[in-house]
């Protein structure tokens, strides 16, 4: 028998369909017969729609329909879509304007669809847009990441989406008012385009009188909830599926207008419509990531502990509110807010604002990133104010061991940690005491180098509940999920885990994912929720099989339930030779006629997040005639907690830190004052390539969770969360020594270049 060992560095399996050209996807599936969607996007970033002239694009050939606002809402579906609202601090809520589907008599950002086209062919919806006659009154725009300026929405006085808080703040300014020491920092996290390797792309039919969407998300049942509320249909006529998705990161967590609309095309044409949205058109209209500024204050005592926090933020929610965009810098922010530190005086205020840019979400880490770098940024500028060595100021205000469970300022709890032993292995994994020498050779070559570290704690759930269904087979078992993979390998670490509980070849075990016909319920892909969650679904599946087979198997040998055991690959009865394997009570159970036993399902409820942390160390080298940053080492201990697979969690971190990286160093996202997109393309915006990056040193030193039965704490998103402050505390250091005190993500080569020519220009002057 073939068998997985537990915890073994498994190779994923789906990559050879994958590498193969076998894999999916939504392009791949759609029906032959389908028709192509195309829209008709604003070119402007404001303005009042005073003509659409639809007539001579209806009548271009091989067009079947055109769509807007109007015929949507004539036909009776509901235009505004749904999205999560925040409370302000004086009790009121949130910011609510509609966001609409389709353009409804105003376009608030350059790209946002103003009226889909039907046809023949994709080049024939092209064609057929460009003969629409389209008027745009222009209006005032605004870009600015503040409040103020003409409003974009009535709602919205002064652009403010929400005013949000968390803490006390009276107590945070009574401590800053008696700390011996306060430390300012200005922080901007910079707006980031996701660039999913598959761009946004779904098809939808009518069959037998029930709506089907197929489309690359993160899971079904939110958008057949979306779909049956838009449409006014019973959830039991929709039908949603996920195939193969090609990367995700939270932004294709989200509903889109371009779906809604195809459903109700295809709707009112009784033939299949697919839709597949191109680069130029994703980098427009896909959610963005991150774009925040925070002012952070941190009190500190005479002993360099601290005393208290405070952090006032402005978030840029876009032109819209997308479906979790309020909670992201807000709630999600919060639950690691004050990270690994031992203070309990903590306040929080993040106004949220519209602009007229695409809107904002989810970016891999979802908020805990963001958190983490603007407190990580802060440690380590104080740390250079006080004198005193970064790696102590953190140790020395760490949550001590014997603390733990312990109740962070903002409510949440973690329950184990063992900070200050994971930082000593990350100084001893990347060399900390050859830094000097290193420094040294680079400043003999004419450049400059500097050491980053952040010490970032995630947390980790999403969705607490998940069902896992095993069906036997002829040969093997399908065991159903209620996530779904966009590139994390959950086809073999799903089949690895039943394996490791239940002895069933790994081989023989196929996963199935994203059919809401075929799964009832489910919480989808998100806050690095998988694994954790749904292998805990699984284990109280197997759980619920072994005591049915346990009841069979005695039955059969008219014994006793007590005398069967069960040793994780062979049922054993005591004094007895008879040892079948699970499969084989599978067969007996068919032969006996007893379908009952075929099919096995649990549904679980997780209580408590888990909150994986780890240290992260760059080293980067500075070229100051070029301006360019070469990240050099980086090095990355995380305590994961128990690990199914080190080699998938090793490629999470590596995916993480690389999309990190990015942000640190490359991307860019430019809008002009009149609200264009000037980084629309590949040629203007920089994602980062394999040459701008080192080698990776993995590692993990684990401390179990006590918050769910295997122990373990998630890593889809951690490399990011650590990567951002370990990258920018690595560039500050290398420039610190030359007089450079103040410099933002990215670090380009001509922001480097121009900043430390700003302190030539200093000296020379002095």
């Amino acid at each position: 028998m073939e068998k997985f060992g537990k915890s073994q560095p498994v190779k994923r399996v789906e990559d050879i369909r994958f590498l193969t050209g076998h894999g999916r996807y939504v392009d791949d599936i759609a029906p032959a017969d389908a028709l192509h969607a195309w829209f008709l996007r604003a070119t402007v970033a404001h303005g009042a729609i005073t003509t659409l002239d639809l007539d001579a694009a209806r009548a271009m050939p091989g067009v079947h329909l055109i769509v807007t606002a109007d015929d949507l809402l004539a036909a009776g579906v509901v235009l505004g879509m749904a999205g999560k609202i925040v409370q302000n601090r004086d009790g009121s809520m949130g910011a609510a304007p509609e966001r609409p589907i389709l353009a409804r008599g105003r376009v608030r950002h350059v790209g946002e669809a103003i009226a889909m086209i039907v046809a023949d062919s994709v080049l024939a919806a092209k064609d057929a847009s460009e003969v629409i006659g389209l008027e745009i009154d222009d209006l005032p725009v605004h870009v600015a990441l503040a409040v103020g300026g003409d409003a974009i929405h009535p709602e919205a006085p002064e652009n403010l989406a929400f005013d949000w808080g968390m803490g006390h703040e009276a107590a945070v300014r009574a401590a800053i008012d008696a700390a011996a020491r306060v430390v300012r920092v200005d922080v901007f996290d910079n707006r980031v385009i996701v660039n999913s390797m598959e761009p946004r792309g779904c098809f939808a039919e009518v069959t037998d009188g029930r709506l089907h969407l197929a489309f690359n998300g993160q899971g079904v049942w939110g958008m057949k909830g979306d779909l049956a509320r838009h449409f006014g249909l019973s959830p039991d006529d929709v039908r949603v599926t996920n195939p193969d998705v090609g990367g995700g990161f939270g932004m294709k967590g989200m509903r889109y207008p371009e779906y809604f609309a195809v459903a109700h095309a295809a709707r009112v044409l009784g033939r299949p419509v697919r839709w597949m949205s191109d680069r130029t058109e994703a980098m427009l209209t896909d959610n963005a990531g991150r774009d925040l500024t925070t002012t952070a204050t941190l009190a500190l005592d005479a002993n360099n502990r601290i005393t208290a926090y405070h952090l006032d933020t402005i978030a840029n929610m876009g032109a819209y509110n997308s479906q979790f965009a309020q909670a992201i810098q807000t709630e999600l922010f919060s639950k690691v807010m004050m990270g690994t530190y031992d203070v309990q005086t903590a306040y929080m205020r993040t106004r949220g604002v519209f602009t007229n840019t695409t809107p904002v979400d989810a970016y891999r880490g979802a908020g805990r990133p963001e958190a983490i770098f603007v407190l990580e940024r802060i440690m380590d500028e104080a740390a250079r104010q006080l004198g005193i060595d970064p790696w102590e100021l953190r140790q020395r205000n760490f949550i001590r061991p014997d603390q733990f469970p312990y109740t962070s300022a903002t409510g949440v709890t973690y329950d184990v940690g063992d900070f200050a032993r994971v930082l000593s292995r990350a100084g001893a994994q990347a060399d900390r005491e050859g830094f000097a020498a290193r420094k040294a050779a680079s400043a003999a070559a004419g450049k400059l180098r500097g050491q980053g570290l952040c010490y970032y704690i995630e947390s980790i759930l999403g969705d607490p509940v998940e069902t896992t269904r095993v069906e036997f087979t002829g040969d093997g078992a399908l065991i159903y999920v209620g996530t779904q993979s966009n590139g994390q390998g959950h086809e073999t670490v799903y089949a690895q885990f039943l394996a490791d509980q239940t002895g069933i070849p790994a081989d023989g075990i196929t996963v199935v994912q994203g059919d809401s016909d075929r799964i009832a319920t489910g919480g989808g892909t998100g806050g690095s929720r998988s694994v954790t969650v749904q292998n805990t679904a699984t284990l109280a599946t197997v759980d619920v099989m072994l005591d049915a087979f346990t009841a069979f198997l005695a039955e059969v040998a008219g014994v006793d339930a007590s005398a069967v055991s069960f040793d994780d690959e062979r049922f054993r009865i005591a004094g007895s030779n008879l040892t079948p394997t699970i499969l084989d009570l599978a067969d007996m159970a068919r032969a006996a006629g007893r379908d009952d036993l075929l099919t096995h399902s649990a549904r679980i409820k997780l209580d408590n997040r888990s909150f994986p942390n780890g240290a992260h160390v760059a080293e980067v080298e500075i070229d100051p005639d070029t301006g360019v940053v070469t990240v050099d080492r980086y090095t990355v201990v995380d305590d994961f907690g128990n690990l199914i697979n080190p080699m998938l969690a090793e490629g999470q971190v590596h995916g993480g830190i690389a999309q990190g990286v990015g942000q640190a160093l490359t991307e860019r996202v430019v809008f002009d004052a009149d609200g264009q997109l000037l980084t629309a393309s590949f040629m203007d915006y920089a994602m980062p390539r394999a040459d701008d990056l080192p080698m990776i040193g993995f590692s993990t030193q684990s401390t179990p969770s006590l918050y769910n039965p295997m122990g373990m704490k998630g890593c889809g998103e951690a490399g990011t969360v650590g990567a951002l402050a370990a990258v920018s505390n690595a560039v500050v250091d290398a420039l610190w020594d030359i007089g450079v005190r103040q410099v933002a993500m990215p670090f380009t080569p001509n922001r480097i270049w121009h900043a430390i020519e700003a302190v030539k220009g200093e000296s020379a002057a002095a």
